[in-house]
């Protein structure tokens, strides 16, 4: 992928998404898997890097 540095407190967003509409995960926990949280409804996943990295079309840095 485009080699992002992924950080907890950033914003993701994934190429498919939630049944809620909302395309943007909030990183809460990183490392072999990450701890995502739902913008949109506030669910709360699991999901493994090699996903993430795979499927991330776009990362806002927390600042």
């Amino acid at each position: 992928m485009a080699g992002y540095e992924y950080e907890v407190g950033d914003v993701v967003k994934l190429k498919k998404k939630h049944p809620c509409g909302s395309q943007e995960w909030e990183i809460l926990r990183v490392g072999a898997d990450f701890r995502l949280k739902c913008m949109g409804c506030g669910h709360q996943i699991m999901i493994a890097r090699k996903l993430v990295e795979k499927n991330t079309r776009g990362l806002q840095k927390n600042t």
